[in-house]
C-alpha cells in the first residue's frame, strides 16, 4: 500500500503540544508522545510543530536515526505539490540574516574560509570548532609559531616540475596532509564526514575518520571504498565496546588506526560551554549525545564521559592485541614520550597539543618537533612523525617537512570550507596543494625529498628548546 500523501496545509494544522506534526526528509511524523522524551528537549521539536524542520534535523543527524520511532508515528509523505512559497518561506533553517559569505570562487585562503565560517555557521558549531581551552595561549601560539621560522632561499634552481606526492603509513597521497579527525562534521554541513572522504578521495590526500562522526564509518567509507582510510580511537571504559569498534573498523578494510592519548579528560572550553545546543548531538558510533546541564553546554565535555581515564602505556598491549594493522599515537608533546612510542614499537605518533583545546600552555607541535630534532633526531628516521596544530598555509606545511615531518594534519581549516560542502573542502586543498608548490620552487627544491632544516632559520624559537630531558622512565 503506497504511503500516504499528506499535503502542508493539514501539517500546519497540526501545531501544538499536544498535537505535533513535522516533516523530516519530505516523510510526514507525528511527534506528539516523543516530544516530553526528546533528549534535546521537547522545545526543540515544539519549535517545528507544522513545520518542515529537515534542514535542523540533518544538521545532526544521520537519515536513520528517525527511523528507530515506531512505524505507528509515521504519517505519510510530504505532497510535494501543495509546497508553496508560504511553506517553503517557514523553512526551519534561515541563512543568517546579512550573511556576505562569498561565493567559493572569491575565497583564496584558508583564512577566507575562517572568515565565511564566522558569518555562516551556526552559532553552536562556530562555538564547538573555534573554540579552545581556558585562555587560548596554545591556540594563539600554534599559529604564531610558524611565523617566528624564516625560510632561506637557494636559488637558480631548474623548479619547471615540482612532486608533492609522498607515501603515509604505506599509502599514497598526492600531498604531505591528512584532514584531522574533528567530531561532528555534520555541524559544518549537511554532507559531514561523508563530504570530507569524498574530496580526500578525489584530490589523494589522508582522511583520519573520528570515532565521535556525525555518521557510523560504514556511511563515511562508503563514499569512496578504495580510498586508503586512517580510523581515530578514544579508548573506551568500557573495553569491550572499543574492541567490537576496532573489529567493525578493520571489517571496513582500515588498517590505519590512531588512538589518541592526549584527553584523559576533555579540556574547559569556555566558549563552547557559553552556547546552548539547539539539537540532541549524537554520535553514533559512541552512543553518547551531548546535553545541557550546570556547566554549560559545551560539546566535548558532555559527549565524551566514555573516554578511560586508566588508559597507560601498558595498555598498548590489548590495543595490539585487537588491532593487526598499523598504530600511531595521537597527542605526543614531549621528546621523553616520543621516544617511549619509538621503543613501543609503534608505526607512528602525532605531535599535537589538541588544537589548543585541552590543556592551555601544552606546547605547539612545532616546538615538540624542534625538541626532538636537537635531542633524538633518530626518532625522524625510525617512525613516521606528523604535527598538526595551527597549519594554514602552503609555507606552513613546508616547514614542518623541512623539519622532519613526514606530513600534517589539518583540522579547523577543513571544518570551514566543510560548510562550502564537499566542493569547499576539495577547494581547500587545491589552495593548500598550489601553496605548497609555490613555496617549494621559491625555496628551490623540486620535491619533498630535497626538504632539509638547513632551508630554515628557527633562531626565534630556538631558545625555547628544553636543554635536558627528564627520566625516560614512567611516571
Amino acid at each position: 500500500m503506497p504511503p500516504r500523501s499528506v499535503s502542508t496545509r493539514e501539517i500546519a494544522r497540526h501545531n501544538g503540544a499536544d498535537d505535533c506534526w513535522l516533516v523530516v526528509n519530505n516523510q510526514v511524523w507525528d511527534l506528539s508522545d516523543f516530544a516530553p522524551n526528546h533528549p534535546g528537549g521537547a522545545e526543540t521539536i515544539l519549535r517545528y510543530a507544522g513545520r518542515d524542520a529537515t534542514a535542523a534535523y540533518n544538521e545532526v543527524h544521520g537519515p536513520a536515526t528517525i527511523k528507530i520511532l515506531p512505524a505507528t508515528q509515521l504519517i505519510g509523505q510530504l505532497d510535494l505539490s501543495s509546497v508553496d512559497e508560504t511553506w517553503t518561506s517557514k523553512s526551519t533553517i534561515q541563512a543568517p540574516s546579512g550573511d556576505t559569505r562569498p561565493p567559493l570562487d572569491a575565497i583564496f585562503s584558508a583564512h577566507d574560509f575562517e572568515d565565511a565560517a564566522r558569518s555562516s555557521l551556526s552559532k553552536k558549531a562556530w562555538a564547538f570548532y573555534s573554540s579552545a581551552a581556558t585562555d587560548l595561549i596554545s591556540h594563539a601560539a600554534n599559529q604564531s609559531f610558524y611565523r617566528r621560522i624564516w625560510m632561506r632561499p637557494r636559488l637558480l634552481q631548474n623548479v619547471l616540475s615540482v612532486n608533492t606526492q609522498t607515501t603515509v603509513l604505506g599509502a599514497p597521497f598526492a600531498l604531505p596532509v591528512i584532514a584531522a579527525p574533528v567530531a561532528l562534521a555534520r555541524l559544518a554541513h549537511p554532507t559531514g564526514e561523508k563530504g570530507i572522504a569524498s574530496a580526500a578521495a578525489s584530490k589523494s590526500i589522508g582522511y583520519c575518520i573520528p570515532i565521535t562522526a556525525s555518521f557510523p564509518a560504514e556511511e563515511i567509507t562508503a563514499t569512496a571504498p578504495d580510498h586508503p582510510y586512517f580510523f581515530q580511537l578514544y579508548v573506551n571504559r568500557d573495553r569491550v565496546a572499543s574492541e567490537a569498534i576496532l573489529h567493525r573498523i578493520w571489517g571496513l578494510g582500515v588498517r590505519v588506526l590512531f588512538v589518541t592519548i592526549d584527553t584523559p579528560v576533555p579540556g574547559k572550553r569556555e566558549a563552547d560551554e557559553r552556547v546552548r545546543s539547539d539539537e540532541a548531538i549524537s554520535m553514533p558510533m559512541t552512543g553518547t549525545r551531548a546535553s545541557q546541564d550546570h556547566k554549560g553546554g559545551g560539546i566535548t565535555r558532555t559527549t565524551g564521559s566514555f573516554i578511560d581515564e586508566t588508559l597507560c602505556w601498558d595498555d598498548l598491549a590489548w590495543v595490539r592485541a585487537h588491532w593487526r594493522g598499523r598504530l600511531v599515537l595521537k597527542g605526543v608533546q614531549s621528546v621523553e614520550d616520543a621516544l617511549m612510542a619509538v621503543e613501543a614499537r609503534v608505526d607512528g605518533i602525532v605531535l599535537s597539543n589538541h588544537g589548543g583545546r585541552n590543556l592551555d600552555t601544552a606546547p605547539p607541535a612545532l616546538l615538540t618537533l624542534l625538541e626532538l630534532g636537537r635531542h633524538c633526531p633518530h626518532v625522524l628516521r625510525e617512525t613516521e612523525v606528523f604535527v598538526d596544530g595551527g597549519i594554514r598555509r602552503g609555507t606552513d606545511i613546508l616547514k614542518a617537512i623541512c623539519l622532519g615531518a613526514r606530513a600534517v594534519l589539518i583540522g579547523r581549516p577543513v571544518m570551514y570550507a566543510l560548510s562550502y560542502g564537499k566542493e569547499g573542502v576539495e577547494h581547500l586543498i587545491d589552495i593548500f596543494g598550489s601553496e605548497l608548490q609555490a613555496a617549494m620552487k621559491l625555496v628551490g627544491i623540486t620535491d619533498l625529498s630535497q626538504a632539509h632544516r638547513g632551508m630554515l632559520n628557527t633562531q626565534d624559537l630556538d631558545h625555547l628548546v628544553v636543554r635536558d630531558l627528564t627520566r625516560r622512565a614512567k611516571i
